[in-house]
């Protein structure tokens, strides 16, 4: 028997997380250069960073031979005052992935349960797998969550509840009322994990104060990240906003300095610089408007989406998305999900959507 042999069962179980295909990989593997491919497969901004993050970078870069700020106090002095919360309210995160996983190894042991949507982010999975709970999947309902089919199954087991809003892979939207009076209705000593990776993106009419929730509801906990329409992605900074007793208990079980110093610079400055969240939600409507134009000219079915991607159907999705990647067009294949005729598509540039819609109508009619 091997030392592998003699890992927990749970752990050998676990079907790794596969992220977007890289872009120097796809290059390699195609024999394209590198600067000819367009990634549209791991919902990024396609506008790169805030000018004021990378000016932030620029100025922090020569701490980086000391240790990180590991309370993060210069962040969560601006989160402090966007929300109106306390320091005692906030932690950082190596991205929100860090966080969901903080929270199972805090709350979650073997036999307890927690309870997520069928389509929603693949990491609550993996989360509750790698801690040796159990996931108790609900249906979906029209690719979203079905909340009243959630809380029936919600038992004496149950520690956590994972809520993705927007939902990803599939977009989908569950209005401020219906989520408020399901959190009400969720015992108290049952963790509501309210995942906002895609709020920037909710138009003025969608939103909803779910950290103005935080006073009535101590078992909820949001969670942010900086990755998606604040540009990001590879610095790795999320943020949960909680009750003080369930933040202390995950910060218990935080790996010290999880989130570097430019990391926390670029997310400080990012955050302050409106300009460049409105640029970026309003590329990301055009950009939606784009597509969804497109698919109604090629006869494809989509799913409706209010975060920075879309959901469409192209029959086998396997092939298809080879056809694309010889083209040097990085899309999301989602049969691990469950949904294999189905690819999701990251809004990009104009140009690039434009690119996308054009090997798509080709890979169709090959």
């Amino acid at each position: 028997m091997s030392i592998a042999d003699r890992a927990p069962a749970h752990i050998r179980a676990i079907s790794p997380y596969q992220p977007g295909r890289p872009i120097e990989e796809v290059a390699r593997e195609q024999g394209l250069s590198a600067d000819t491919i367009i990634k549209l497969a791991s919902n990024e901004n396609p506008l790169g960073m805030s000018e004021a993050a990378r000016e932030a970078i620029f100025r922090t870069v020569t701490d980086s031979a000391r240790y990180p700020d590991g309370n993060g106090f210069a962040l969560k002095t601006a989160l402090c005052r966007r929300y109106g919360v306390q320091m005692e309210n906030l932690i950082l995160g190596n991205g929100s992935n860090d966080l969901l996983e903080i929270a199972a190894d805090a709350f979650l042991t073997p036999g307890a349960a927690t309870v997520y949507s069928q389509y929603s982010f693949a990491v609550y999975a993996l989360a509750t797998q790698a801690a040796g709970a159990t996931g108790i999947v609900i249906p979906a309902q029209d690719y979203g969550h079905n909340l009243d089919a959630m809380l029936a199954a919600i038992d004496a087991n149950t520690r956590i509840v994972f809520l993705a809003n927007p939902n990803n892979p599939t977009g989908t939207f569950l209005h401020g009322a219906a989520l408020e009076q399901f959190i009400e209705r969720v015992p108290r000593d049952v963790l509501v994990i309210l995942d906002e990776a895609y709020t920037e993106y909710l138009a003025d009419e969608q939103r909803y104060d779910s950290i103005g929730w935080l006073s009535r509801f101590p078992h909820l906990l949001v969670l942010r990240t900086f990755s998606k329409a604040y540009g990001l992605a590879g610095l790795r900074v999320g943020y949960g906003i909680g009750a003080p007793d369930v933040v202390d208990l995950m910060n218990r079980v935080r790996q010290p300095f999880n989130v570097s110093t430019l990391a926390l610079a670029a997310a400080e400055a990012a955050l302050g610089d409106e300009a460049f969240l409105r640029a970026s939600a309003e590329l990301n409507r055009r950009g939606m408007a784009q597509y969804t134009q497109a698919f109604a000219r090629l006869g494809l079915r989509w799913m409706p989406s209010c975060g920075n991607f879309l959901t469409v159907e192209v029959g086998d999705a396997a092939a298809v998305n080879a056809a694309l990647l010889r083209q040097g067009v990085i899309v999301r294949p989602i049969a691990n999900y469950g949904l294999p005729e189905w690819l999701r598509i990251s809004i990009g540039t104009e140009a690039e959507n434009a690119a996308c819609i054009a090997a798509l109508e080709r890979a169709l009619h090959r």
